[in-house]
């Protein structure tokens, strides 16, 4: 199975910029997608499909601020693991500390030596990668919590953000039953239209991924009244 390169999704108005770090991110062998607005970013992070592996994130965009989407992230589950690399105009401290304490991960200041950009975008993945261990997990499975990715039977599973993070939850406790009340708390957080069917929902669509992979096994089991569990491997 061929690996796919480190994507990176750089949120950045300016597209003389956004061309200077798209092409060094490039040269290095990097995989990167620039959008120009906030909404674009949010859409694509919520969108089905392999999630970015970093994100690189301007602050003063035509639609809203930048650090208020890190807040977003860092407060969503299936994002709080994703490396971000502010970059900004301002370069006082208490703009560099703001930005760190909202989440960011790095705080680079324009103007900024790409070879530089580079080196952090590389330093925040592997960070990223020894902080998130390979965990034990159920035959067939594989789990890239950085890439914040699944496979199945070798195959990466095309899933959206909260697909991820329920999938993200049931494999940290194979064949323990996990309730709707402690996967809406995990996967949806704050978000306040989210219930029971919202899970149950998102359940069916999992579950209709997994089968496309291997059809004649059935991988979440629903105990009524109680919650969802994945089942073991038999042997």
């Amino acid at each position: 199975m061929s690996s796919r390169p480190p994507s990176v999704l750089l949120v950045e108005d300016d597209p003389a910029i956004g061309r200077t770090v798209a092409f060094a991110l490039e040269r290095e062998g990097f995989a990167v997608e620039h959008v120009l607005l906030v909404g674009e970013a949010r859409r694509r992070l919520g969108a089905a499909g392999p999630p970015p592996s970093l994100l690189v994130l301007d602050i003063g965009l035509p639609d809203g601020n930048g650090l208020d989407l890190c807040r977003t992230l860092r407060e969503a589950p299936a994002h709080q693991a994703l490396p971000i690399l502010v970059l900004s105009a301002r370069s006082e401290e208490i703009d560099r500390v703001l930005g760190l304490e909202l989440g960011a991960d790095d705080y680079l200041a324009k103007p900024f030596s790409p070879r530089e950009l580079v080196a952090r975008v590389r330093a925040l993945l592997r960070r990223a990668s020894l902080a998130s261990p390979r965990e034990t997990l159920p035959r067939d499975f594989e789990h890239d919590a950085v890439g914040q990715r699944i496979a199945l039977a070798g195959h990466w599973l095309a899933l959206t953000r909260l697909e991820y993070g329920l999938l993200a939850q049931l494999l940290q406790s194979p064949g323990r039953i996990l309730p709707r009340e402690h996967l809406l708390a995990r996967v949806w957080g704050e978000q306040a239209d989210a219930g029971d069917r919202t899970v149950d929902t998102h359940v069916k669509t999992l579950r209709a991924k997994l089968r496309e992979v291997q059809p004649g096994r059935e991988f979440i089991v629903t105990h009524r009244g109680l919650g969802y569990s994945l089942q073991l491997p038999p042997g």
